[in-house]
């Protein structure tokens, strides 16, 4: 198992062609502790978690440009705010781009407060471009690696999600930390190209040096899942349980899967213990996207399988009617809807399937404003206004 690396200072930042505009160590060691977590999907309880390393980290320089980008960028890239409806977070953003403006950042920091608050105001594929020209010049910005991979996979843009990687990967040498995680960022982009022996080769390789990489554990999962091997998969998630289910931000999927599996058997029963188990907890202890798309998706299969969910869904809708009006992303809005039908709720179906409606024309408002006389543009609006009055 690879050792763990001591978190880098300004100067080690430096050494590795990084370099931070901050002059507290500390800072630099916090940003470090922030993104190892984030990249192992782990908080570490003597770190005092990600938020409680971010929050140290703004104490020891309020001004450091680098720690307002990751820290805005996890809340971001968890879609489970906007800066639209949360004025905490919209107000998080700004600030950031002040800062940015009253330093002299470098042009890879720079970039990296660009594509945050790209990506805030909804455009991912911009971002995206933003942290792959960072990648160019800085084929070993994790934080740059990490953003985009999350933002491809929510756009759906698998073969960018493989490709990214495999640009940067030969630069990714085993005396840098956290590069045996990247094998498993690699892996998933191969398994979602149907690369699977490929993928299953590279998960294995990262497991082997380090057994807790909860997202190599996970490539490995899709793979059986996806090649119906249900005995490996099940054999597999058992065998390997012990290593990834203290990675709490990831366990609760890894469960998920595992559950997969098991309705793929028709043993609805012994899913619907995991579910109990592990994954309506973890929801109901956090609250993050995965955990709720999680939830919804699993109780939704059961149903369509027949079987009785009690009140289940009652459990899950306080939660996703928190998120009824974000509308960050139309994946995660497809499960509230999932929740808020299985619970029998038609206001919060209502509002989530108006507000919904209301948030697409005003998308079509600004793709109007953008490209004005825009045929496409006046297709779809005459196509909403007609839906509209349905």
């Amino acid at each position: 198992m690879a050792a763990s690396a001591p978190l880098r200072d300004c100067q080690a930042w430096k050494d590795a062609r990084l370099p931070l505009s901050t002059t507290s160590n500390e800072a630099c060691k916090l940003f470090d502790a922030t993104l190892t977590q984030y990249v192992k999907w782990t908080n570490d309880k003597s770190l005092g978690g990600i938020e409680g390393c971010l929050s140290k980290l703004k104490a020891a320089d309020p001004t450091f440009a680098m720690g307002h980008a990751i820290s805005n960028g996890l809340v971001l890239i968890g879609t489970g705010s906007s800066v639209k409806l949360d004025k905490e977070l919209d107000l998080a953003v700004k600030t950031m781009v002040e800062i940015s403006r009253t330093q002299p950042l470098t042009r890879r920091e720079q970039l990296h407060v660009s594509a945050v608050e790209t990506f805030a105001k909804g455009n991912f594929p911009k971002a995206c471009e933003l942290w792959e020209q960072i990648l160019q010049d800085h084929p070993t910005d994790m934080l740059a690696l990490k953003f985009s991979h999350d933002a491809y996979f929510y756009l759906g843009y698998q073969e960018q999600m493989r490709d990214s990687v495999a640009r940067i990967y030969p630069f990714w040498t085993p005396d840098i930390p956290l590069s045996s995680y990247v094998k498993g960022i690699y892996s998933f982009g191969l398994m979602e190209t149907n690369f699977y022996d490929q993928a299953k080769k590279l998960a294995r390789e990262a497991l082997s040096m380090n057994p807790t990489d909860a997202w190599s554990v996970h490539t490995i999962a899709h793979i059986h899942e996806m090649k119906a091997e249900i005995k490996d998969g099940l054999e597999f998630m058992q065998h390997s349980e012990a290593q990834w289910k203290d990675s709490d931000m990831l366990a609760c999927h890894n469960y998920w899967h595992w559950a997969l599996y098991l309705i793929e058997k028709g043993e609805y029963e012994a899913a619907l213990t995991i579910y109990d188990t592990h994954i309506l907890p973890s929801l109901q202890a956090g609250g993050s996207m995965l955990d709720v798309v999680d939830s919804c998706s699993m109780l939704y299969r059961l149903q369509m399988e027949g079987v009785s969910l009690g009140q289940r869904w009652q459990d899950v809708l306080p939660v996703t009617q928190k998120h009824s009006q974000d509308h960050v992303l139309l994946f995660n809005d497809a499960h509230f809807l999932m929740a808020s039908l299985g619970a029998h709720d038609p206001q919060t179906t209502q509002e989530l399937l108006t507000t919904l409606r209301d948030a697409s024309e005003s998308l079509l408002m600004e793709r109007d404003a953008l490209k004005p006389n825009s045929p496409l543009t006046e297709r779809l609006i005459r196509k909403a206004t007609s839906v509209h009055l349905m």
